[in-house]
């Protein structure tokens, strides 16, 4: 985006709102291409033309549009196994380096084959976001606690921090067995060895300097 477009956007004007759209409707779009390409259900995008997107209308049984998660019954087996596939999307979209953002019972569609993701026009950047780690557990959590009325085991699980765990160490691939079980390190800190670490890089920083500062007067 040019200056001038971050301005108009800042202030608010009728162009600067045409402008956030814009942003909104592309970080949508090619989120639905990348996410579907991923192997995530979502509604599968077929084209984007003039700023209009043509995508798959997902529909029930009967051909109607497909209901929301919220306005659905759903038993307790297909509670567990509609989370479970809830959740392996979610690794999908993390691995592919996205973050959902607002998911919940709102933003997700049941058809005959389970839930569908949608709305993503606020779908953030898992590596670059700082708050990336606490929307991806309000995302996780937001399911847990709804397919959690129907499986009250769920409410137990933590699969939001096992899988962000695995995420920063590199761990997490699309097929990642995933337990939903997930214990934080109790172990202390050694301060004293971080100090000695930093001085360590300090030292070795200002030796650098100084040959660097030493081999530019023998130039001289």
């Amino acid at each position: 985006r040019s200056s001038r477009d971050a301005r108009a956007m800042e202030k608010g004007s009728k162009y600067g709102r045409k402008q956030h759209e814009e942003v909104w409707q592309n970080t949508e779009v090619d989120a639905l291409f990348k996410l579907a390409a991923a192997g995530v259900r979502v509604p599968r995008p077929y084209v984007c033309l003039d700023g209009v997107l043509l995508m798959e209308l997902v529909t029930d049984a009967d051909g109607n549009v497909a209901p929301r998660l919220n306005d659905v019954a759903l038993s307790h087996e297909q509670a567990l196994v509609d989370h479970a596939r809830v959740i392996r999307y979610v690794v999908r979209m993390l691995c592919a380096g996205l973050i959902h953002g607002d998911l919940s019972e709102f933003n997700v569609l049941v058809d005959e084959e389970g839930p569908v993701i949608i709305d993503l026009p606020q779908v953030v950047d898992a590596a670059a976001n700082n708050q990336a780690k606490a929307m991806l557990e309000r995302d996780v959590d937001n399911m847990r606690n709804y397919y959690g009325m129907y499986a009250p085991e769920l409410l137990k699980t933590r699969y939001a921090k096992e899988m962000w765990a695995l995420y920063e160490d590199g761990k997490l691939t699309p097929d990642s067995e995933l337990t939903g079980l997930f214990e934080e390190s109790n172990e202390r800190v050694d301060l004293d060895a971080v100090l000695h670490e930093i001085e360590s890089a300090e030292e070795e920083a200002l030796a650098r300097q100084a040959r660097l500062k030493a081999e530019q007067e023998e130039g001289y």
